[in-house]
């Protein structure tokens, strides 16, 4: 019977919402540990945030170029330890990352997202427009935030 209650709580597919920051980095860390337990497979998702302006329109952060470098590390390094790992890069202009990471959640049929915070209270969350914030209202499985260090 415990048997498949476990079965039953095997994630098979991992959504990690990434930005390159300390974060997100505990957040990896901690959707490795789920997936190398469960054997579940991880998505790291990614999402610029693009300015509108006339013609190009180029990402809010001047960095992205050594994020996405840092993220697709970070999914090398997933694969060499043995975790089934992919990445989603995704793009938008307004209405910020968290509605895109819980869209790539539904369509790979993910069991369970994962994102860092940076210890806000509930409060500030609100205020600040936290990601995690809005995917614990828009996701349609479960999140796990990963608290900051402090």
């Amino acid at each position: 019977m415990a048997s498949k209650q476990r079965e039953s709580q095997m994630s098979s597919k991992i959504v990690v919402g990434v930005d390159g920051s300390d974060g997100s980095d505990r957040a990896v860390a901690e959707a490795t540990e789920v997936a190398k337990r469960d054997g579940a497979g991880i998505v790291l998702v990614h999402v610029v945030e693009r300015i509108a302006a006339k013609g190009d329109m180029a990402p809010l952060r001047a960095d992205e170029p050594e994020i996405k470098e840092r993220i697709e590390k970070q999914a090398a390094d997933l694969r060499d330890a043995g975790v089934d790992a992919d990445v989603r890069y995704e793009s938008i202009v307004l209405g910020g990352p968290a509605r895109s990471i819980a869209d790539v959640a539904d369509e790979i049929g993910a069991d369970l997202i994962v994102v860092g915070t940076r210890g806000h209270s509930a409060l500030a969350g609100v205020i600040l427009g936290s990601v995690t914030q809005k995917l614990l209202h828009l996701a349609s499985c479960p999140v796990l935030c990963v608290p900051g260090s402090e």
